[in-house]
């Protein structure tokens, strides 16, 4: 069974205080895009929800894409936050098939891990080191991070265009001094090589700092 997701396109209304609060703090605006989701005691809620989001500036005004596992609670948002259209994607994820070529959009935080401090040893003499500290990639690094994960994700890459896009954080925000995370968005073309792989990436999200507003992979047929 192909999963599914719901896709909003909230275009933002700059003349409210908390989407310019929002804009200018990553940590902020997942909280508030949180509020989109349903209540529970569960300790993973964004990840129980599916929501996903990437913020778009091509337009003169900027939008939110928003994908949720179900329809998003908007009256939970602000008042005049913003115009919302929601549509379901499970027209798209039933029309994926092996060979297909698709335009893409993500906005990821590549990463690799540096080797970590030994803390064994295999018999055949192999060292155990723990997880070391995530470094950011750039450049060709993060190409090739790009390639290798949606080649995991069923998608084989034609080509990329990669455009860093800014972290905002506010120096006002009670979140710990450390967290920050290098974003870059990605544009291409590629091919579907496994549609079951692809549609449960799509709903899943790709990579790290989903949480504010990485992990959201677009696809359009090209």
């Amino acid at each position: 069974m192909t999963p599914t997701a719901t896709l909003t396109r909230l275009d933002l209304n700059l003349a409210s205080r908390a989407v310019r609060r929002d804009l200018a703090d990553r940590i902020q605006l997942h909280k508030t895009l949180m509020r989109l989701a349903p209540e529970t005691s569960s300790r993973h809620p964004r990840r129980d929800a599916g929501l996903l989001f990437r913020l778009e500036t091509d337009r003169d005004e900027p939008s939110l894409l928003i994908q949720t596992t179900q329809p998003p609670r908007l009256d939970g948002l602000p008042a005049s936050y913003g115009t919302a259209q929601t549509s379901a994607l499970t027209p798209l994820l039933g029309a994926l098939k092996p060979g297909l070529p698709v335009r893409y959009r993500i906005t990821a935080a590549p990463v690799r891990h540096l080797p970590g401090p030994c803390y064994g040893q295999r018999p055949d003499g192999t060292l155990l080191r723990r997880r070391g500290t995530p470094t950011a990639l750039h450049g060709p690094d993060a190409a090739l991070w790009w390639q290798r994960r949606a080649a995991a994700a069923g998608l084989v890459v034609d080509d990329a265009t990669l455009t860093p896009r800014p972290f905002e954080r506010s120096p006002r925000s009670a979140y710990p001094r450390g967290l920050h995370h290098h974003l870059v968005q990605i544009d291409g073309h590629a091919r579907v090589t496994d549609a079951r792989l692809l549609a449960e990436a799509v709903c899943r999200g790709i990579g790290r700092a989903q949480s504010y507003g990485a992990g959201l992979l677009s696809l359009a047929p090209a």
